[in-house]
């Protein structure tokens, strides 16, 4: 049997083998495209058309697959639905000072810690503000 027909064959096991260890869509190109070199080799395809086509069919799959994959098969944020308090009015419950690194305010019968966009903005406890984002825990 052809040599290249058996390494192309190795590294095709190989890359799968990785993949199915690791979940994370990171070598199943690379298995794909030793594979299509295998077949070339298998048709007595010099070795540089087998490299080519592997070279040719992994960058194709990474470039158009992926990003489609990561999209879909790969998201791991989860909502936790504190997007909700983006845009709402809320109650000050503890002076908001960035400098002093201090300030509470209430969203939902929650307490958070709160900040001002602005070093020189103080807020008073009390006083009713708008939530603009959410970074980190911080409103």
């Amino acid at each position: 049997m052809n040599p290249w027909v058996i390494l192309w064959l190795v590294l095709t096991i190989a890359f799968v083998i990785l993949e199915i260890s690791t979940v994370t869509l990171t070598s199943i190109w690379f298995a794909a495209g030793a594979f299509v070199a295998m077949i070339v080799a298998l048709l007595d395809g010099s070795y540089i058309w087998q490299i080519v086509a592997f070279v040719v069919v992994t960058v194709g799959m990474l470039v158009a697959i992926r990003p489609w994959a990561r999209k879909h098969l790969n998201s791991k944020t989860e909502s936790t639905n504190a997007d909700r308090a983006v845009g709402q009015v809320v109650r000050v419950t503890e002076r908001i000072s960035n400098l002093d690194q201090t300030g509470v305010a209430m969203v939902g019968g929650q307490e958070w810690t709160a900040r001002t966009e602005s070093d020189d903005i103080i807020i008073e406890a009390g006083e009713l503000v708008q939530v603009i984002r959410i970074t980190g825990v911080k409103l």
